[in-house]
């Protein structure tokens, strides 16, 4: 089984990164082979500064690293480090229609947001399909506000085979039913995310342990007393609960059980403690990586070479059966 997943070097890492991809992309590794990738090139879809999407380069494969990826195990790499992507992705999109590409959300949503809006910003899920499909990816550990691109990429697959033969494995999502997306600590209707959210509901992954304590403890919770999951009625016990079962892998039953008739001072204070103790060990990794620059570097070289390998197949496959002569040695 083969595996991808990727995720955008924008902003710091939070707990809502952590806990809707991270832990996957770690569980995942186990199962198959698996190929991570670090999407900067769809990071310059919005207006950016080239020295911070750098230096966010590096944090996240640092995080990468930090939180379970094993660079023997997985293919952990920076996509603008494998030109298969690029090529791909226009080849894709002669495949793929304008009018799918519209009714994007997010597309929407963030093209509202710019004074700017780019055509590379329109076509970021073509992008995300050449991504996913150069691999032939199985499965993909994705976030749940990204299911309207893997159902594009899915279409576009079928749409190719139909149309040149068959080409591409068509992928399946993996959703974590439980976390898969954490909400802001101070208004648990809206997303914990590295973006839109605030400072005092969020928790990076890089936050020292007083901070962390004090936003959780500062949580918006509701005027009752009763620990239970009720993500309508009581929005914000049910963040600190699915919280809690990320940090320490105990289920909603278990913990509902085990605070029946405690204080929400007892349980914030329980919450913080586990996600301090989660955090510990990702923290001491990911410094001890960002303080050694060359070595991450070797490593993600690795990786780049890894996947330019994997993916040099498909992508002449494609070339091939949609009629485009090549040169020898080209």
């Amino acid at each position: 089984m083969k595996i991808f997943s990727g995720i955008k070097p924008t902003g710091e890492s939070t707990l809502g990164n952590y806990s809707g991809g991270f832990r996957q992309y770690a569980a995942s590794q186990e199962k198959g082979e698996a190929f991570f990738c670090i999407v900067d090139l769809h990071a310059i879809t919005v207006d950016y500064e080239p020295q911070e999407l750098r230096e966010r380069t590096l944090d996240l494969g640092a995080m990468l690293f930090a939180t379970g990826l094993d660079p023997e195990r997985s293919t952990v790499f920076v996509q603008s480090h494998v030109r298969a992507h690029a090529e791909a992705t226009w080849l894709l999109s002669a495949a793929t229609s304008y009018g799918q590409l519209g009714r994007m959300t997010q597309f929407k949503e963030k093209g509202a947001q710019q004074e700017f809006v780019s055509a590379a910003l329109f076509n970021y899920p073509v992008l995300m399909a050449a991504d996913i499909l150069l691999y032939q990816a199985d499965i993909v550990p994705i976030g749940d506000d990204q299911r309207q691109h893997l159902e594009l990429t899915r279409d576009v697959a079928e749409r190719f085979n139909s149309r040149f033969g068959e080409t591409f494995t068509v992928p399946d999502g993996v959703y974590p039913e439980i976390g898969a997306r954490i909400m802001d600590l101070q208004d648990p209707n809206g997303k914990m995310g590295k973006t839109g959210s605030t400072d005092q509901g969020t928790i990076r992954l890089v936050d020292p342990p007083e901070s962390v304590r004090r936003k959780l403890k500062s949580a918006v919770t509701d005027s009752g007393k009763e620990i239970r999951h009720d993500p309508t009625e009581k929005a914000g016990i049910s963040n600190l609960i699915e919280i809690m079962t990320v940090a320490t892998g105990e289920t909603i039953a278990e913990i509902e059980k085990r605070y029946e008739g405690a204080g929400y001072g007892q349980f914030k204070g329980d919450v913080a403690d586990a996600v301090v103790a989660l955090l510990e060990p990702i923290q001491a990794r990911y410094s001890e990586l960002r303080e050694d620059t060359a070595k991450l570097e070797r490593m993600l070289a690795h990786g780049a070479a890894k996947a330019r390998e994997a993916a040099a197949p498909t992508l002449e496959k494609m070339y091939d059966r949609m009629g485009l002569t090549r040169a020898k040695g080209v």
